[in-house]
């Protein structure tokens, strides 16, 4: 997605379905695993971020190794500002075009953290890598595609853009992670975003549909990409 901005629509829209119970996260000496099935290999993501952006970007992926293991123990409530504060202050804005020069592409946390930059895309995936990492199961997180509207609040004008929900319950209105705004807001205060379909590693959901519609990685080549190179750059789904 080349443009992103700043999303909200009744609550039926943004309905979850039934969530499983999740473990806490264990933390071992080189890497940080997961009860929910991701784990970071992280001998192999400084490895592998040391070959490809330098040590001076290492220092970056071990504040980020560091801020998962700091927050492990955390509320769900407290782990979402928590990684959403560390990205809005690790990272900034550029788009695909200026950064990768392609119109539409999707960075994995190594890429993001290595040049320090990324698109909204970007920012919605590490934050949900991240979260999966500190043990937050995955039926309560959904990257999110939505309108956002821009020009003021009288504008007919939107632009295409990706934030990451956090559903605490189910049919709970998410708490909305958004690259271009610094508080987690729930979804009743983004009036400026309008969701179109949200996805994850189990499945797509179009719009307010309560089941998956599609398998996310057979309909999103993107999302099939980051989940297969994010494997050989140490985070095991």
């Amino acid at each position: 997605m080349s443009e992103c901005r700043s999303v909200s629509v009744p609550l039926s829209k943004w309905s979850n379905r039934p969530l499983l119970h999740f473990l806490l996260p264990l933390i071992f000496a080189t890497s940080f695993v997961c009860a929910d099935r991701l784990s970071i290999q992280f001998t192999t993501f400084l490895e592998k971020m040391h070959q490809q952006f330098g040590p001076s970007r290492v220092a970056v992926a071990r504040n980020w190794q560091t801020m998962l293991v700091q927050s492990q123990n955390k509320t769900e409530q407290q782990k979402i500002l928590i990684v959403n504060d560390f990205f809005a202050r690790n990272l900034r804005y550029r788009t695909d075009m200026q950064l990768w020069q392609q119109n539409d592409y999707w960075a994995t946390p190594l890429e993001t953290l290595g040049k320090g930059l990324g698109d909204c895309e970007d920012y919605a995936i590490a934050k949900y890598i991240s979260l999966r990492a500190l043990g937050i199961a995955d039926d309560k997180l959904r990257l999110i595609y939505v309108k956002a509207q821009i020009g003021g609040p009288n504008s007919r004008q939107t632009q295409a853009h990706m934030v990451l929900g956090y559903f605490a319950v189910p049919n709970a209105q998410p708490l909305i992670l958004d690259s271009l705004i610094a508080k987690v807001l729930p979804a009743a205060k983004r009036t400026d975003l309008s969701p179109v379909f949200s996805f994850n590693s189990q499945g797509l959901w179009a719009n307010n549909s309560t089941q998956s519609v599609a398998n996310p990685t057979a309909r999103l080549s993107r999302w099939r990409r980051i989940l297969e190179q994010t494997q050989q750059e140490g985070i095991m789904w």
